[in-house]
């Protein structure tokens, strides 16, 4: 049995594990490419942690770092693991030595909030970096919820009471509406039309997804997202909205519908993190709270700082 089989199978033994470390979105946010999973296993083979990774190939170097869309990766532990330091210690460990006969070129993944492998990657000689994501956990009284907005998105959604929600806008035409408003800002996406329709039909299928768009009573879109969810959090994963509507209010009716969503899957709501500053600025004015993760990075090649650097400079040369 291969690691790829053994761990779906641990995976479905487990209460919860993430949506983005499930096997099945992996296949999504890789397919044509090669991913893979190392387990760390007691004597007698039982699994303690395993650790699913997307392998990338350039020129002679082979390196790890996280899919598209997949905020959350890194190592995963078992019931009996989680919150013990030093079996979790002792699991990372193991994977770290699965790691160094790989011959990598560079190691990057995202671990979730208050994961005690980040100390312990730490300790193995990993670099971290502080990342935010930005999350809503009670939604049980949406009025509550609404008074926590600031005053300026609260008269946004003032504005955008002549709108409407909808959840039956499909995929393409969401990648449609998506391109078009990304030309208007002069920018590309940062994925492809297959991707989208390979993972929305992947996680459909879970019963794990929706699409949700605002629009005029002509059923015009002015905004809209595509969002994931698993048993614990609801994931603003991929909002967009017309610049041509910006005064709408549409962007903070289309949070205010994502949200009520999350309240009736029963989760808390995560907007799935950002850096940047001006995004950062609108989330945390929906009354969410900042929640730092960490990334985990190492090095094995120094040399391969300079194609992260030219990766980076092309990135930024998109924006």
């Amino acid at each position: 049995m291969s690691n790829k089989e053994r761990y779906i199978e641990w995976v479905n033994q487990l209460e919860y594990v993430p949506i983005m470390m499930q096997a099945w979105w992996m296949d999504a946010v890789c397919a044509g490419k090669e991913w893979d999973v190392l387990l760390a296993e007691d004597e007698t083979g039982k699994i303690l942690g395993a650790m699913p990774y997307l392998v990338r190939k350039r020129a002679w170097f082979k390196y790890i770092i996280m899919p598209q869309e997949t905020q959350i990766g890194g190592v995963w532990v078992s019931p009996e693991v989680t919150g013990d330091k030093w079996q979790t210690a002792e699991v990372c460990r193991m994977l770290k030595e699965q790691l160094d006969t790989m011959h990598l070129a560079y190691y990057y993944q995202q671990y979730m909030p208050d994961s005690l492998c980040v100390d312990a990657m730490r300790a193995l000689g990993f670099k971290t970096h502080e990342r935010v994501t930005y999350r809503v956990n009670d939604l049980s009284n949406m009025e509550a919820v609404k008074e926590t907005f600031s005053k300026n998105k609260r008269r946004q959604l003032q504005k955008a009471q002549v709108l409407h929600a909808e959840r039956k806008m499909e995929p393409e035409d969401f990648y449609r509406f998506h391109t078009q408003c990304m030309r208007a800002r002069k920018r590309k996406l940062s994925y492809s039309r297959e991707f989208l329709l390979v993972l929305e039909r992947k996680a459909r299928r879970h019963g794990q997804c929706e699409i949700i768009s605002i629009c005029n009573d002509e059923g015009q879109p002015y905004a809209a997202a595509f969002l994931v969810w698993d048993t614990h959090y609801m994931y603003y994963l991929i909002p967009t909205f017309d610049p041509a509507f910006k005064e709408s209010g549409a962007s903070s009716l289309l949070v205010l519908e994502a949200m009520k969503l999350a309240r009736e899957k029963h989760v808390h709501f995560d907007f799935e993190g950002s850096m940047d500053k001006g995004i950062a600025n609108h989330y945390q004015q929906f009354g969410s709270t900042p929640t730092t993760y960490y990334a985990v990075e190492k090095f094995y090649k120094p040399i391969f700082r300079v194609a992260i650097w030219l990766q980076r400079i092309r990135e930024w040369g998109m924006h």
